[in-house]
């Protein structure tokens, strides 16, 4: 039996200010839905994922600052920070350690990425 990771919510406190700054950076809005007044869910892919970010008006109950951090996988790390720069998102320089390279940004509420990058992966 497979268990697969297939959404992890985060906490924001102004939805529509969330689904733009995702959009921005290059996910998907899959799913934008308000089945009553208490509840709006929001769905969100990273290009080329199969686990998605939900966010919205009754799904996490407190939106306390920072609920960890969630980490991208990219086959080029400057290009990663490069598309997010260009879409006017503060992002670290990168950093070079010996089991990786990465790139840290947080979101509007502070929800904080790690972007990854394995030259193993990639490089013979």
């Amino acid at each position: 039996m497979d268990w697969t990771l297939e959404v992890a919510f985060l906490p924001v406190t102004d939805v529509d200010r969330a689904k733009n700054f995702y959009t921005r950076i290059g996910f998907h809005p899959d799913h934008d839905q308000s089945p009553s007044d208490d509840i709006r869910f929001v769905q969100m892919t990273p290009p080329g994922s199969a686990c998605s970010i939900a966010f919205g008006k009754g799904i996490v109950e407190d939106p306390g600052p920072n609920v960890g951090q969630l980490m991208l996988c990219v086959s080029d790390i400057n290009a990663a920070r490069t598309q997010l720069l260009d879409a006017g998102v503060e992002a670290s320089e990168v950093d070079v350690q010996p089991w990786g390279h990465f790139v840290y940004f947080d979101d509007p509420d502070g929800n904080h990425w790690n972007v990854q990058y394995l030259p193993y992966r990639y490089e013979s």
